[in-house]
């Protein structure tokens, strides 16, 4: 959620690091980037909120931590094929944050049911 954050202070420096391009280039870059932050902020919130609503770790929840960390190891991929190779190091530590992230929830996922298969 963090990350998500970080991501849309700097959205004006970034698109004004392209230079001179196109007002349709730039309204498009600035939709991304957003929108990318506006991604990263919902899956820590989702995943927030599912915890503290739900102490009984169901089987939806669960789904929500799974599918959650599914989107996270994406954009991690995504990420180290496209961004990581950018000269510019918030671009290089997303996929290292998006996969620990996905790690930790899956990592949560696992802790869950060994609590449940203990009570």
């Amino acid at each position: 959620m963090i990350w998500g954050v970080a991501h849309l202070f700097p959205t004006g420096n970034v698109i004004k690091g392209f230079g001179n391009i196109t007002v349709d280039n730039v309204l498009i870059m600035k939709m991304e980037w957003i929108n990318e932050g506006l991604t990263l902020i919902f899956i820590g919130l989702l995943t927030i909120v599912c915890t503290v609503l739900d102490d009984k770790k169901t089987r939806v929840i669960k789904a929500v931590y799974f599918t959650t960390f599914l989107m996270l190891m994406a954009m991690s991929v995504l990420s180290l094929f496209t961004g990581f190779k950018i000269d510019f190091l918030p671009f290089r530590l997303c996929p290292l944050i998006f996969t620990v992230s996905g790690l930790l929830i899956l990592q949560g996922i696992r802790t869950g049911k060994k609590e449940t298969l203990s009570n």
